[in-house]
């Protein structure tokens, strides 16, 4: 997940006061602590984090808590809220017809970034085209062209041609059926002066509705200065941050462009097409702390084409069959990597955590799963209850595999059917990761 380690610390504190028998000065200190530290450690400014500690403490000890809310919720409720202070409230990007200009220093990921742009549009239905504007940088235009075509994006470029506001024009005629394009600028090693000028001349050609800075979260507390530096010339609507799930200063990079009183738009968490996210601070918060993203989670749904439609809610039902079970897991093998929708879901009571190498067992499993349930009947897929001994026979010789497994399938179905009636009656109650564990004997609960 994105700042796993920050994500972890900050739900180690959380816990503390979720478990607290009462809140004091002595507790809420003691949270503020960890918090501080996390934070810290994520490259997030001294200053910022001294700020926030001492607003979490202010507003833990001297406001009384909302109706209906006990005094834990009610500090769990502030630092939440001022998580989503510290990193800004995020860019509004409309869906909408519009020409978007990507500008960035070099080996900020632009070039990749336009092509996982593009396919979120898409995604969204939208049609997107990527004008290859970056006339400097060997490599560009092959590169972007790779990218599109893999992903069916309409791709305009003149290779070999390094007039970059001509490239754009002309790929502006060629794409005027389109509802999104996309012009991809060159970058250089430094902001200097003639990428400046280069990024002007663009942008008096494209008259980009939004100009995206496109930045490594690598940069931490540094993004600060790149923000500013790239507003002041170009008047950025919003900033993308790139590989926020590779690096420990991604804290720093998020916080550092809120106070720069820029916003960020969107943030890539991965290396496939789909890996960019609409930046929204509650959802991103939410998550990270353990809270769950349903709604990213249902958007990704209806983004998802499949002959089966993806219904998430079924995830959640007290009472489901094999062949529902089968569907989902088709359904959440289409939303993305495993360890990803299981984050979006509310865990409850901030103890759901599992490891990478637990996450990787997992899915091993759920594969073996789903060739185990390929040599089933229709009628077994609906009602795993008729199958017996010599069903389970016939299942394991079919498929290869042993009849403990097939037998395991059954319990891990019957433990998901009663885990999500939990999830559904109380997300609080359930243990999430103990459902986990019924999928992947070798996991540690």
């Amino acid at each position: 997940m994105v700042l796993d380690n920050l994500g972890g610390s900050l739900r180690n504190a959380l816990k503390k006061i979720a478990s607290a028998n009462k809140i004091d000065k002595a507790l809420v200190d003691e949270a503020v602590r960890e918090i501080q530290r996390a934070l810290l450690q994520a490259d997030v400014n001294v200053k910022l984090v001294m700020q926030l500690s001492n607003t979490i403490k202010s507003r833990a000890l001297d406001e009384k808590p909302a109706p209906g809310m006990n005094p834990r919720e009610h500090v769990i409720n502030i630092v939440y809220q001022e998580l989503i202070n510290l990193v800004g409230r995020g860019a509004d990007i409309p869906l909408k017809k519009q020409n978007i200009m990507l500008v960035g220093l070099q080996g900020s990921g632009k070039t990749t970034t336009a092509a996982k742009l593009a396919t979120f549009f898409q995604r969204k239905g939208l049609r997107t085209a990527v004008i290859c504007a970056d006339t400097f940088r060997a490599g560009a235009y092959d590169q972007l062209k790779a990218l599109c075509e893999k992903q069916g994006i309409f791709f305009y470029g003149e290779k070999g041609n390094t007039d970059a506001p001509a490239v754009a024009r002309n790929g502006l005629e060629a794409t005027k059926k389109y509802d999104i394009r996309i012009v991809d600028t060159a970058g250089r090693h430094a902001l200097e002066g003639d990428l400046i000028q280069e990024m002007k001349d663009i942008h008096a050609v494209v008259n980009a509705d939004q100009k995206l800075l496109v930045m490594d979260a690598a940069l931490g507390q540094q993004a600060s200065e790149q923000a500013k530096a790239f507003n002041e010339a170009v008047n950025i609507t919003g900033v993308i941050i790139t590989k926020l799930d590779g690096t420990a200063k991604g804290g720093g990079a998020l916080s550092a462009v809120a106070e720069t009183k820029t916003s960020v738009a969107f943030i890539g968490v991965g290396e496939t097409p789909a890996d960019l996210e609409r930046f929204e601070a509650d959802r991103f918060i939410s998550r990270m702390l353990g809270m769950g993203d349903i709604k990213t989670l249902i958007e990704r749904a209806q983004e998802v084409q499949t002959e089966q439609e993806v219904d998430v809610e079924s995830l959640m039902r007290g009472k489901f069959t094999l062949k529902d079970m089968y569907q989902q897991m088709e359904a959440m093998n289409k939303l993305g990597p495993l360890k990803q929708i299981m984050q979006m879901l509310p865990m409850g009571g901030l103890g759901f955590e599992l490891s990478d190498k637990e996450y990787q067992m997992t899915k091993d499993r759920l594969d073996k799963y789903r060739v185990v349930m390929d040599s089933m009947t229709a009628a077994e897929l609906d009602d795993p209850k008729i199958i017996t001994a010599s069903r389970i026979k016939r299942i394991s010789q079919g498929s290869g595999a042993s009849p403990d497994l097939v037998r395991e399938l059954l319990k891990s179905h019957q433990a998901m059917q009663k885990a999500l009636k939990g999830m559904r009656g109380g997300m609080g109650k359930m243990n999430m990761k103990r459902m986990m564990k019924r999928f992947n004997p070798g996991a540690k609960t």
